[in-house]
């Protein structure tokens, strides 16, 4: 009998956390009734599958240091906006009644949603039955600095039944990024890491031995994509460069890329055929976000990664050495990022082999729906 499972999940910069879940989702729902709640801004063509969608008002960072929260509109949020939201979650649970619930990245992240999770949760252990309790987890978190945040995350995630990390612990452990999950280590369950559905195939030639960039959402690539353009000019091999613009890059910076499109170079908006074009190209150069990593290795693509580091973040600079450390792609840290460093590691990612990640697990979106149905299973499911 299918189960009904409320999905919270919450992007606040770019878009992965949302794709990641909608996956995720989607597996859920070939099997059960699945409801995800998203609070971040809505996509057009995020693939949930049979799933639903309850769209809470959307709700973003401010910049990359993610201390301010601000509406759609790019207002700041204040507590009556809050409770508003929090108001329309419960709602959702108690419509629902869900068997089970799932929060993505809390209580490891998201704490400045408390304010509408914390009520989730209290809802949940007093319904009449209560849920399963599930945290949702990519393979690497940045750990707080401070030892009582730490305590009060790992006090809060003994609440859970328990704690899905959407990683191979072959690659990167938990603990690698979040040394404190050893005290909770019989709560962890790997699920495999969550691959993306496979997209359209692009049209014919397109991505065909190509330099292609990428930088996801886009909402803090744009130093990447200008550096790209710079390091154009000192490899002149006459191959073609493709950069692909996401959504969220900034108006001005949107418009210094556009002029520079000319032969050879195309500038165009992100597309949803970029694992076809992945598949094709002579060197992928992007971040190292969950998704596109996972979209690189499923494609075999060379890469180059420039993983995201500004407000001290260090998760895709760990997921980044991880791949280097297999012989997966080249790397150039942020700090470091100029013309001539990029172009001598596109040069060294060309001359490479294609990485071959078969011995990665990729199958984190049914390994959830496999351990979902096993802890319901022993409850009695």
């Amino acid at each position: 009998m299918p189960a009904r499972i409320l999905l919270h999940v919450q992007h606040l910069l770019g878009t992965g956390h949302l794709r990641r879940a909608a996956a995720i989702g989607a597996a859920l729902a070939e099997r059960h009734q699945v409801e995800i709640v998203s609070g971040g801004p809505p996509l057009a063509d995020l693939d949930i599958g049979k799933a639903r969608l309850t769209q809470l008002p959307p709700l973003r960072a401010a910049d990359a240091s993610f201390r301010s929260l601000v509406d759609g509109a790019g207002a700041p949020v204040d507590a009556i906006w809050k409770q508003r939201r929090a108001t329309i979650l419960l709602q959702a649970f108690h419509d629902l009644r869900p068997e089970v619930v799932i929060t993505e990245l809390f209580p490891f992240g998201r704490r400045n949603l408390e304010f509408e999770l914390l009520p989730l949760l209290d809802a949940a252990g007093a319904a009449a039955s209560r849920p399963l309790l599930l945290c949702s987890l990519r393979d690497v978190l940045v750990a707080p600095r401070e030892p009582t945040k730490i305590a009060r995350t790992l006090e809060r995630a003994r609440g859970y039944d328990r704690l899905l990390v959407h990683g191979d612990p072959a690659l990167i452990a938990l603990e690698a990024s979040y040394p404190a999950a050893t005290a909770i280590a019989e709560r962890l369950l790997y699920t495999g890491y969550v691959a993306a559905p496979p997209g359209p195939e692009a049209p014919a030639g397109d991505g065909l031995d190509e330099i292609l960039v990428s930088t996801g959402g886009g909402a803090v690539g744009a130093r990447l994509l200008e550096t790209a353009l710079a390091a154009r000019t000192r490899l002149a091999d006459g191959r073609r460069w493709r950069l692909l613009i996401g959504a969220d890059l900034p108006v001005e910076a949107r418009a210094r890329l556009a002029a520079a499109a000319g032969p050879g170079l195309i500038v165009e908006p992100a597309r949803r055929d970029f694992p076809a074009l992945l598949r094709r190209c002579h060197v992928s150069l992007s971040q190292a976000g969950y998704n596109t990593v996972m979209d690189i290795l499923d494609a075999r693509a060379r890469a180059v990664l420039v993983p995201f580091a500004a407000g001290g973040e260090t998760e895709q600079a760990l997921r980044a050495q991880a791949l280097a450390a297999q012989g997966w792609a080249e790397v150039v840290s942020e700090d470091a990022l100029d013309a001539e460093r990029l172009a001598a590691a596109i040069a060294r990612a060309a001359a490479g082999p294609r990485p071959d990640a078969g011995s990665l697990n990729r199958d984190g979106a049914a390994g959830t729906l496999r351990i979902v149905d096993r802890l319901l299973a022993e409850r009695g499911r």
